[in-house]
């Protein structure tokens, strides 16, 4: 019984021993929580915040240095923190990435070691977290045309191009559309888009869309001007913020002439056979002899004309 008390109370002294060892040695343990996404639009703040904590299990007051790695993202947090014996500490650190900065994630080391315990220099072995920081896509487009003003006359084919630029900061499909062309097929405007929606990278150069049209044919004299609303819509927009993203690029189109229906077929027949004719009437003066008069004298025959 004696020699039992005996061991036990041995392996106390030696656990109790051991625990002061452990807490006599200066450390720290780092955890850091995952920054939420960087927005990098125009107009957004482009930053992030990265909350750290600092636990100092020892018996020691600790200065801790703090060191951080984020790649391409600029950064600011502090140079160290001071932690007391069995306390804790929270910092910040602040991510800020560039404006337009590409869709995509970029991986943070924030990194703590004690170099100081009670005022003392010390080494110890530094404690890493790594968080992700994620760059959130956004959508921009832009839309233009060659011209804002047409004039054409009436029944008359003709290519309308518009050109579509992508200033989102990733790859985006944008539908595109006449946003009027209900208005417009009433009036007698006949309209065709070979494409209805394009792919295009961000910041490449602009897609060319265009637009096949055909002006009224409504009978009489027309002098009249209608609007064609070109509408491009990103799709990144509508499937994740829930907000439709798009711009209108607005074509004055100028309609002045006449339009008889089969007045085209008539006019070309008509001129087809006055130049039938004066073939003939030419080529039977030709084949002709000049007049005589009663003296003898030749009289030369006027040229034809119409």
């Amino acid at each position: 019984m004696i020699l039992v008390v005996y061991l036990l109370s041995t392996w106390a002294g030696a656990a109790a021993v051991q625990a002061q060892g452990a807490g006599a040695v200066p450390d720290i343990t780092l955890t850091c929580s995952q920054p939420s996404p960087i927005d990098v639009e125009p107009g957004s703040p482009r930053s992030t915040l990265v909350n750290c904590n600092l636990e100092n299990p020892s018996v020691h007051q600790v200065k801790v240095e703090i060191r951080i790695q984020a790649g391409n993202l600029a950064y600011s947090g502090p140079a160290s923190v001071t932690v007391g014996n069995g306390l804790s500490a929270s910092f910040q650190v602040t991510l800020r990435a560039d404006l337009r900065a590409p869709e995509g994630s970029q991986t943070v080391a924030i990194t703590a070691e004690v170099t100081q315990a009670n005022g003392v220099p010390v080494t110890s072995s530094p404690s890493t977290y790594t968080v992700l920081a994620i760059i959130r896509q956004f959508s921009r487009l832009r839309v233009e045309s060659d011209v804002a003003f047409i004039q054409l006359r009436p029944k008359v084919d003709t290519n309308l191009v518009f050109a579509v630029h992508n200033d989102g900061n990733a790859m985006d499909r944008f539908a595109i559309g006449i946003d009027n062309r209900e208005e417009l097929n009433d009036e007698g405007f006949q309209l065709s888009i070979p494409l209805v929606s394009v792919e295009i990278e961000s910041m490449a150069p602009p897609q060319k869309i265009y637009v096949q049209m055909r002006t009224p044919k409504n009978q009489g004299w027309t002098d009249k001007y209608y609007n064609l609303n070109f509408k491009a819509t990103s799709d990144y927009s509508i499937k994740t913020v829930g907000i439709a993203d798009f711009q209108i690029q607005t074509m004055t189109i100028y309609i002045r002439g006449i339009y008889l229906p089969g007045f085209e077929l008539v006019g070309t027949m008509m001129i087809s056979a006055l130049a039938a004719a004066a073939l003939a009437g030419r080529g039977a003066r030709e084949g002709e002899d000049d007049a005589i008069d009663e003296n003898g004298n030749v009289i030369p025959l006027e040229p034809l004309t119409l």
